[in-house]
């Protein structure tokens, strides 16, 4: 299987641009008694503290701007993830090694952040879509969080990456 450029440039950057929305939806989230915003929801260890950022926000009249930022963030993770994964084909392919190394961390790193993203996202829209945080959901939202970051990290610097090398190597590589 073969991906063009411009097809994983096309997802890539179209993840990067729901990205920014995302964090401008994310950005309203942020009030006096939840400064951390949609973080302080993700990392929220338990039930208890979920219901208290989600009470914060009803009060704030932020509950369905939390709802849409959280369903922008379930476009962006497909987006975004399946960039990287497209970019992981289309460079593990390539003749030069560090391109081929780099389009196997940017398909892993894909792989990884779209199943830890959604399992992070989905626990924490359904407690906000019942308006009730619960113990396990928020410890299985807290649980992915790390393993989102890192993948995104792995996944975002590898394909970077791979655009800078490739435009200094020789056009065969």
């Amino acid at each position: 299987m073969s991906v063009s450029k411009r097809v994983f440039l096309s997802w890539w950057l179209g993840g990067l641009a729901a990205f920014a929305i995302v964090l401008y939806l994310h950005s309203a989230l942020v009030i006096p008694s939840v400064p951390d915003g949609i973080s302080a929801h993700q990392r929220a260890p338990d039930g208890a503290t979920v219901d208290a950022i989600q009470h914060a926000w009803r009060e704030a009249g932020l509950v369905e701007t939390a709802r849409i930022a959280m369903i922008g963030d379930l476009v962006f993770i497909g987006v975004f993830g399946l960039g990287c994964m497209l970019a992981g084909i289309h460079y593990r392919a390539k003749k030069a090694i560090p391109l081929q190394g780099l389009g196997w961390l940017a398909l892993i790193g894909g792989g990884v952040f779209i199943i830890a993203d959604y399992a992070e996202t989905i626990a924490q829209f359904l407690q906000l879509s019942r308006f009730s945080g619960d113990d396990q959901l928020a410890a299985l939202a807290s649980g992915f969080r790390p393993i989102k970051v890192a993948s995104w990290i792995a996944g975002f610097m590898a394909v970077a990456s791979a655009l800078i090398i490739e435009r200094f190597l020789p056009q065969r590589a």
